[in-house]
């Protein structure tokens, strides 16, 4: 904590709920204030978790007793298995067994941090939509908390947040005082976000509406809705940085989206570039966006729209970088700039978000259009590649056609320009499984060769950063490949999230 913060961490409504002993053991303890966490699992000792390390609460086993002590002091459990203790932002979730009886806590700590934004306080001021990204644990929610209060409090808005399983503003019909004088309104279903999205604008009149983790389209479209309304809209996204989010096709709509678009003969010769390029489709959601890189270190993207149409024309980028000391202050230790074509690592880059962008869009919603070839192998060659791929009945309508070598040459004299057509040599599994899979990754190689190529650029910003990279996702057979080559160079990794959006992410050695 920096002399400009203020923390509030409700300890002792924590500490209330916990098993006496445990209780005892962390009244007086002398890091209680960097307490993350206490672990109660049936059959094993308390465990009190620290930023670097654990501790051990005693020896002796939980009983059933403890845990259901520690249920009664609580409010109910959500369909998440999450409960909190009213007015406070502590969060509480269960593991149960097969019969649904709980057998294990996670009592999370939760703390409102004042002061947190000062540090971009001029960003919060200028009026403009804000996305906050960053990989989790970093510090988003608790940046959002504050921004709602001090737009609230500070600068009489009408600031609605839209609390999705209540961690912006804690459990309980009263929202904890962190977040001042915003309005909360609470989100039973992480499934109905995008719903209440609309319901804050619609029936509120809010001039800001807050909202943590936009996670699909819905949300995204429910977002770009709020904007059009003049709203000014603060929130966060999974992706921990704007590339991640230009080659998400779900969220990319958030920044502008991103299209493939065919030029003409002269206008590709006047650019001097390609005849198929890559160009934003739409203005963006978000007109800021702000990167976190560090719990102390960020990095802000001012001009969201301008920022990706460099990126797309083959600039670098570089965002303005502010850093907080020890002693509260801040400063710039990086301005932002942009360089054109031509500098000397640029062609590298570029090419990993080309083929990134490429790659997520050919897997992602394309349509097939099949000749010649056996429409129940092609379907199970899909469900295994993942590949998302609609198949339609009218070539007209196709933007690939897949076909059988006696129908191919007839297919591409007579299919439109802009529609690729492919030849399958015979009406085998093996065949058709290797031609979908060409396509889904035809700009990365393959599927396999880009999701690990994914691994080694990750590899690199991990041991750059010391912060998690997360992946974009991929089937369980290449997540698998992904986890055994970061094993194989010694690094950590898990898989997070539920099909088909579930990924890896690399964590630091």
């Amino acid at each position: 904590m920096t002399p400009h913060e203020t923390i509030t961490d409700d300890m002792e409504q924590l500490l209330a709920v916990l098993p006496e002993r445990a209780r005892r053991e962390l009244t007086e303890h002398p890091r209680l204030k960097e307490l993350i966490e206490v672990v109660i699992d049936l059959g094993g000792p308390i465990e009190a978790r620290f930023p670097d390390s654990f501790e051990l609460l005693g020896e002796e086993p939980v009983a059933h007793e403890d845990i259901e002590e520690v249920v009664a002091g609580l409010g109910e459990f959500d369909h998440d298995n999450r409960a909190g203790i009213e007015r406070t932002l502590h969060r509480i979730s269960a593991m149960r067994n097969r019969l649904g009886e709980v057998v294990g806590l996670t009592c999370r700590v939760g703390r409102a941090v004042q002061g947190t934004i000062d540090v971009i306080r001029d960003v919060i001021e200028s009026g403009d939509s804000i996305l906050f990204l960053g990989p989790p644990g970093i510090g988003k929610t608790t940046k959002l908390r504050e921004v709602a209060r001090v737009l609230a409090s500070e600068f009489e808005k009408r600031v609605v947040i839209v609390d999705t399983n209540n961690e912006i503003a804690g459990d309980g019909d009263i929202p904890h005082p962190a977040i001042g004088r915003a309005r909360r309104m609470q989100v039973p279903n992480g499934s109905k976000q995008h719903d209440i999205m609309i319901q804050a604008v619609e029936n509120h009149m809010p001039e800001v509406i807050v909202i943590d983790e936009i996670g699909n389209e819905a949300e995204a479209a429910a977002a770009r809705t709020i904007a059009e309304r003049g709203v000014q809209l603060i929130g966060t996204a999974h992706g921990n940085t704007l590339e991640n989010l230009m080659a998400n096709p779900t969220l990319a709509d958030l920044v502008g989206g991103i299209q493939a678009v065919t030029l003409g003969d002269d206008e590709a010769r006047r650019r001097g570039t390609q005849k198929v390029v890559l160009e934003r489709k739409a203005p963006p959601t978000f007109q800021t966006a702000v990167q976190l890189e560090g719990l102390r270190r960020l990095a802000i993207y001012r001009d969201v729209a301008s920022t990706i149409d460099r990126i797309l024309l083959g600039q670098i980028v570089t965002p303005e970088v502010r850093k907080r000391s020890a002693d509260g202050e801040f400063e710039v230790i990086q301005q932002q700039e942009v360089k054109p074509p031509g500098v000397a690592g640029q062609g590298t880059s570029l090419a990993h978000l080309n083929r990134r962008i490429q790659q997520a869009q050919r897997a992602t919603g394309s349509r097939l259009f099949i000749k010649g070839l056996s429409r129940s192998k092609v379907e199970r060659a899909l469900r295994q590649l993942r590949a998302n791929l609609t198949l339609v009945n009218d070539a007209a309508e196709a933007d690939i056609i897949l076909a059988s070598q006696n129908h191919a040459a007839e297919l591409s004299a007579h299919s439109p320009a802009d529609c690729e057509v492919r030849c399958v040599r015979s009406n085998t599994f093996s065949q058709i499984y290797e031609a979908l899979r060409e396509i889904a990754g035809a700009d990365a190689g393959s599927l396999e060769e880009f999701a690990l190529g994914q691994v080694e650029e990750a590899l690199e910003e991990v041991t750059r950063t010391n912060q998690a990279v997360e992946l974009l996702p991929q089937n369980a057979y290449i997540r698998r490949l992904q986890h055994e080559l970061a094993a194989k160079h010694n690094f950590r990794s898990g898989s997070v999230g539920k099909e088909p959006r579930r990924r890896v992410t690399i964590h630091p050695d």
